[in-house]
């Protein structure tokens, strides 16, 4: 006998926002990601002394300022996927711009950031502590720039009418994708900025 019922796929609750398979992204670079910070810290304690010099020359300013911007364009995704729930395709493409002009605060910044240190002569090689600053950010700075270019064509389709309250998974998937960006910054700005 077949049951038969009126709920579709899409009215049925999800467990996780976005697409599923975003979420075997997301597990993996979180994974990378961790196992960096963990290779950091265990440098960090056999060299306690030299990581806690070079810390002080970052400049954490420069790095509050950045944690703002991220944590702020992820509260406008947030907005952007609130407003498309509720059929606002307009303030939806409005929250995802306000994003992107985070997002390329937060470039800028970090550009400055990297010019000031090559600038004076700082590579991966001058020693473990920049080696691990400069790889650890950049690899980072990589997603913002891919988080960027998702919601940039997220915004774009939006606009182009292709996302409605009853069809925005994909608004939802660019968002989680984004805010892993975010949360792994909130990490490594302690991490390598402040903790001593």
């Amino acid at each position: 006998m077949n049951v038969r019922t009126t709920e579709t796929d899409e009215e049925l609750p999800r467990l996780l926002p976005g697409d599923f398979a975003i979420w075997f992204f997301i597990f993996a670079e979180l994974l990378v990601f961790a196992i960096a910070f963990i290779s950091y810290a265990v440098a960090r304690i056999q060299n306690v002394e030299m990581f806690n010099q070079y810390q002080l020359t970052l400049n954490r300013e420069l790095g509050a300022a950045n944690t703002l911007l991220l944590i702020t364009a992820s509260y406008f995704v947030v907005r952007a996927i609130h407003a498309i729930r509720i059929d606002d395709v307009k303030s939806c493409v409005r929250w995802l711009y306000l994003s992107l002009g985070c997002g390329s605060g937060f470039l800028l910044l970090k550009s400055l950031e990297y010019y000031e240190k090559f600038s004076h002569g700082i590579n991966l090689s001058t020693n473990t502590f920049y080696m691990f600053y400069l790889s650890l950010t950049m690899f980072h700075f990589l997603h913002v720039i891919l988080g960027m270019v998702i919601l940039l064509a997220i915004a774009i389709k939006a606009q182009r009418g292709g996302y409605t309250a009853q069809d925005h998974i994909g608004i939802e998937t660019g968002a989680s994708y984004w805010h892993m960006v975010d949360l792994v910054w909130i990490i490594l700005f302690p991490l390598v900025y402040i903790i001593r």
